[in-house]
């Protein structure tokens, strides 16, 4: 049951980058997916989708690799 609560948890913010970067391909081409609003905000709030997702993938996997001990030295939490 944890197993599948983790894939639920890394399966949104998944989620999330991939439309992040569909937003900003789409932008380059010339599509607009979000109305009347201009291309640079769909390309800036791509990107920040993108970012979001990626960025909580890598900490969900930096977070569980800290507390198994596979991290090296550099990424290891300081104490005191």
């Amino acid at each position: 049951m944890a197993r599948l609560v983790a894939l639920i948890i890394l399966v949104i913010p998944g989620i999330f980058a991939a439309y992040g970067i569909k937003l900003m391909r789409d932008t380059f081409f010339g599509v607009s997916n979000l109305g009347t609003a201009p291309l640079w905000l769909q390309f800036i709030l791509g990107l920040l989708f993108m970012i979001m997702g990626v960025g909580f993938f890598a900490g969900f996997l930096l977070r569980r690799d800290r507390k198994n001990g596979r991290v090296s030295e550099r990424f290891k939490e300081k104490k005191g």
